[in-house]
């Protein structure tokens, strides 16, 4: 057996193990794709009937000690899916659901002290409200003596799907269902199928859910 025979051999077997990775991936995107066409219909047909339903938030959102709000009407709902080039196919870049929680009320806050700042404007960043900020200091030596807020209480929730076709996985993060705070996990794509999403409609809407259950990286962030 010559070099040029050996170098044969070891050409066929990187051959097959490149065919081999490219059909993997090429069925990983399948299965990708057909749950995210499957969240796709699914998210849209829930926006339409959540925008007429108007459910009730059953949780509660603090922006401090003395501004915490509850029972807030869901609306606005709206679902988009967008797309991407992957390799030689076009692919889902990630579905959405957004809505808004309003409060109807007009707030003008006021803080002085450093952590207190800190916190509520976590909390605002959180929120998704629409804040005009003015920072009040010192015209003698530039110190700042407040921060001042004034903002609608109205704030955004959503849940986002991201998929990751060559792994055949899809992510999940979803923020300020329970509350001001962002949860992410994520399923192998074929566990992504309508009862899945069964389990998170009954989490947007406020309804006992199992959503999470055996889910892998979950991971839950506070402001």
């Amino acid at each position: 057996m010559g070099f040029l025979d050996d170098l044969k051999r070891q050409a066929e077997a990187a051959r097959s193990a490149q065919n081999t990775d490219s059909a993997l991936l090429e069925r990983n995107a399948m299965l990708t794709e057909v749950a995210c066409k499957t969240a796709s219909a699914y998210m849209a047909t829930l926006a339409q009937q959540l925008n007429v339903l108007r459910p009730v938030c059953r949780h509660r959102y603090a922006l401090d000690k003395r501004h915490v709000f509850d029972a807030l009407p869901r609306t606005e709902f709206r679902a988009d899916t967008r797309r991407k080039p992957l390799r030689s196919a076009e692919v889902c870049d990630h579905v959405v659901l957004l809505w808004n929680l309003k409060s109807g009320q007009r707030l003008n806050l006021v803080k002085d002290f450093p952590p207190d700042i800190d916190k509520l404007e976590a909390r605002l960043r959180q929120s998704g409200a629409q804040v005009h900020s003015e920072a009040v200091r010192n015209p003698d030596n530039g110190k700042l003596l407040e921060m001042r807020y004034e903002f609608d209480a109205d704030f955004q929730a959503s849940v986002r799907l991201n998929p990751d076709h060559d792994r055949a996985r899809i992510g999940f993060t979803m923020i300020n269902l329970d509350g001001l705070e962002t949860v992410s996990v994520d399923f192998p794509a074929i566990e992504v199928g309508t009862p899945r999403l069964d389990e998170l409609a009954r989490w947007v809407v406020g309804e006992p859910n199992a959503f999470l259950k055996d889910g892998q990286n979950l991971r839950r962030v506070e402001p």
